[in-house]
């Protein structure tokens, strides 16, 4: 720990004022090389001073690569598609942004991306279509920052100390990241059924989640904004992984919040006046299939106007280890249309290529490489307003609803991201009989490629030609709430619903999920008592109420009681249940396997007497349906299931809810939102093992309430802590206190940082 006397040192050699929100800092001595300050607070936290956005991104790469060196080079093997030459072929990839079986699939699919050179000739556009000069800086500092922390320290991380595919980062590097990440919901996650279509011869859900709440003046008791962030997502992908930090550059730039380790600047997070949340927009389909007719004989060949044009042949060749050493070329086709790569299966549906028709897959993220314009207006903005006319004046983030507010009190939210600009009427038009079907099921498009009149549409205010513009999306501003978790736009506040919008963008007055259901029931429930405070907020975070268990589990407990004896503990253990999902309930572990088997064997309408309503769409569907056989059913199978994996019917949640760290095995409260449990986190369920380690959930948390000073009162969580590094000190710290609810109390204020009694002092420079 560093002495008061020394810490007052630094401050003045830095030249930080530590009265106020800004920091100034001196200038740095003339050179060539790039150098930040990184002043680190408890549980690992960054926070970088810099003098120019070079500067920024440099000092945020080095800091990142010290806690996920690891996690970088892996995106980096992805990106490159070298998975193969360094682990096999035949190996699972680790992250996300490829949903390929093995690493072969997932080098063909980047390297026919890689050759085609897409991500540079994006790069290379000026204007709005391309990257602003300070992104373009922040990602060459980044780059560069990530590649001096290897050249200066020895590698601890047993992930990949000693690797021979450690290397140093590029610019193209981290544009390539930047490029696969937009594409992570669509494109990318077709790509097992891109590099696999091969033309004929002639003759369980795993949706992103997130929850975000915007408070605004009516709801809060000081009549200021407060904001809630909690973005969800695999606890285990390299690829996809939020990692916090606090940037700023005196007089220009004060924002702190989390951001993809490998990508510079924030995705969420705060200024000293506007802060943001976000969520996946899970229910808008950023992409739509082309249906094409291919000509007779020909099956590379398509027509449009009835003229036939050629698919374009990509002979993607990738180096693979083999087994028993060395390596080999491995060569593989791919085919491209004007619409796209040809596909031949998206999730479950098959897409077959035969002699008369075959499908291509169009992303409309494939041309964008935006999405740092867009975080990086939100993090210069002070004002909600100021964020969303950020963000509609840069359209570039992929998939994203954000949720601001600001400290006059005003809650915004926009889903201001890359959609095709697809219709209802241009869908009854254009769709085939495949895509009327999966339009009216899904939001997915499936038009007739074989006419030029069905593309996508045209907005005059679409920064990207073929989608929509900024005033044909969904939008809402209010001075109580606005919240999401992963539904459509409809029931945002549903004091006024919004409506008006086409099938790709989700349903309108239909069921809401579960999770939809708690968090709104949990804001109503509030404002009934009182307003909210950031405590109440927090509360609401970590209070892993079940709102299915609320509604059903008192009528399956009278069911249970009539039930054969053999169950007679079951009953015992749901009627002494809190009907929470905390570590220590007990009840919790036997409705989780009920519900999973209800939800299996039962149709959502039968689960329920007091069917939806679009009128009380927060209320209903209620009352379980205990007529139904299959509820009794669903009990007896969840009572076998616990015990033939020896658990004990009432044993506490946390005991097999968990995550293991260096051996140690921490449990871990909330549950799958399908349980109405605001506080999503799932792990799979083996009916012979029983439950093992859990694998998504909470990641950046953020409660931060606005008041009349300059230092907003915040409190933040890394669900998971900061490191992948099993040898760092915070590989599991936070993850600890996520296990028993408690927050770190956020340092944003220069005597707030300058007072942490953890205070650690790092000066990098490129060398």
């Amino acid at each position: 720990m560093l002495a008061r006397r020394k810490l007052a040192a630094i401050s003045v050699a830095l030249g930080l004022v530590a009265t106020s929100g800004a920091v100034a800092i001196a200038d740095q001595p003339h050179g060539r090389g790039l150098s930040a300050t990184i002043r680190y607070t408890e549980f690992g936290i960054p926070h970088i001073v810099a003098n120019s956005y070079r500067d920024l991104g440099f000092g945020q790469g080095y800091a990142a690569a010290t806690d996920n060196v690891c996690a970088l080079a892996d995106t980096m093997l992805t990106t490159s598609a070298t998975r193969s030459r360094y682990l096999g072929g035949e190996t699972a990839p680790k992250g996300i942004l490829a949903q390929t079986p093995t690493n072969l699939a997932s080098d063909l699919y980047y390297q026919g991306i890689n050759d085609s050179g897409i991500v540079e000739r994006l790069v290379a556009q000026q204007g709005k279509l391309g990257p602003a000069p300070e992104v373009r800086d922040a990602v060459s500092g980044y780059a560069a920052g990530v590649t001096q922390f290897l050249r200066e320290n020895r590698i601890t991380d047993p992930g990949c100390k000693g690797a021979a595919w450690l290397r140093p980062m590029s610019e193209l590097d981290v544009y390539r990241h930047m490029y696969a990440s937009g594409m992570a919901f669509g494109q990318g996650g077709a790509a097992a059924g891109i590099v696999s279509a091969a033309a004929p011869v002639s003759t369980e859900d795993a949706d992103l989640g997130s929850n975000a709440i915007a408070l605004g003046s009516a709801a809060t008791v000081n009549g200021k904004g407060m904001s809630l962030a909690n973005p969800h997502l695999p606890w285990h992908a390299p690829d996809l992984r939020l990692w916090q930090s606090h940037l700023t550059i005196p007089g220009k730039l004060n924002a702190s919040g989390a951001g993809v380790v490998g990508l510079p600047l924030l995705w969420l997070g705060h200024t000293s006046t506007m802060a943001w949340g976000g969520t996946a927009a899970d229910t808008t389909r950023t992409f739509t299939l082309f249906e094409l007719k291919l000509v007779p004989g020909s099956p590379t060949k398509y027509l449009v106007d009835g003229k036939a044009e050629a698919m374009t042949r990509r002979d993607v060749t990738v180096t693979v280890a083999k087994p028993g050493g060395g390596a080999e070329k491995v060569t593989k086709p791919q085919w491209w249309t004007r619409y796209g790569p040809i596909i031949h299966k998206l999730g479950e549906q098959v897409l077959p290529w035969t002699v008369d028709t075959a499908f291509a897959f169009a992303d409309a993220n494939a041309q964008n490489i935006r999405m740092g314009n867009s975080t990086l207006r939100l993090m210069q903005a002070r004002t909600s307003d100021e964020a969303m006319r950020g963000l509609k004046e840069t359209q570039g983030l992929a998939w994203m609803n954000v949720f601001a507010t600001d400290s006059r009190g005003d809650a915004s939210y926009r889903q201001l991201h890359v959609v095709p600009n697809v219709t209802d009427a241009r869908a009854a038009e254009c769709n085939t009989e495949l895509g009327k079907r999966s339009y009216a099921d899904r939001g997915i498009a499936v038009f007739d490629g074989s006419r030029s009149n069905c593309g996508w549409g045209q907005d005059r205010d679409a920064v990207q030609p073929g989608t929509f513009g900024p005033d044909s999306l969904p939008a809402l501003s209010r001075t109580d709430y606005v919240e999401n978790s992963n539904d459509s736009y409809w029931l945002t506040n549903p004091r006024q619903p919004i409506n008006g919008f086409s099938r790709i963008f989700g349903t309108a007055n239909t069921s809401r999920s579960p999770r939809t259901r708690s968090a709104l029931t949990a804001i109503e429930e509030q404002l009934a008592k009182a307003k909210f405070t950031k405590e109440a907020l927090q509360d609401l975070m970590l209070a892993n109420r079940s709102h299915l268990a609320e509604l059903a589990v008192d009528d399956l407990v009278r069911l249970c009681r009539t039930m054969p004896a053999d169950v007679k503990e079951a009953c015992d253990a749901l009627s002494t249940w809190d009907k929470r999902f905390d570590v220590e309930s007990r009840g919790a572990l036997l409705f989780d396997r009920f519900w999973a088997k209800l939800r299996t064997t039962v149709p959502s309408p039968a689960q329920w007497k007091v069917p939806f309503d679009a009128a009380n769409p927060v209320a209903t569907p209620n009352t379980l349906n205990t007529d139904e056989p299959g509820v009794a059913k669903a009990l007896t199978h969840a009572v076998a299931e616990l015990r033939a994996a020896k658990i004990p019917l009432n044993a506490p949640w946390g005991d097999h809810n968990y995550v293991v760290r260096n051996g140690e095995r921490i449990p871990i409260g909330g549950a799958a939102g399908n349980l109405g449990v605001f506080n999503a986190v799932s792990g799979p369920w083996d009916p012979a093992k029983g439950y093992s380690e859990m694998q998504h959930g909470a990641t950046y948390l953020h409660a931060l309430s606005f008041n009349n000073s300059a230092c907003p009162d915040s409190s933040t969580l890394m669900a998971y802590s900061q490191s992948m590094n099993p040898a760092s000190p915070h590989y599991s710290d936070q993850t600890k206190l996520y296990s028993r609810k408690q927050w770190v109390t956020e340092r944003f204020c220069e005597k707030d940082i300058m007072g942490s009694p953890g205070l650690r002092v790092v000066e990098v420079r490129q060398r």
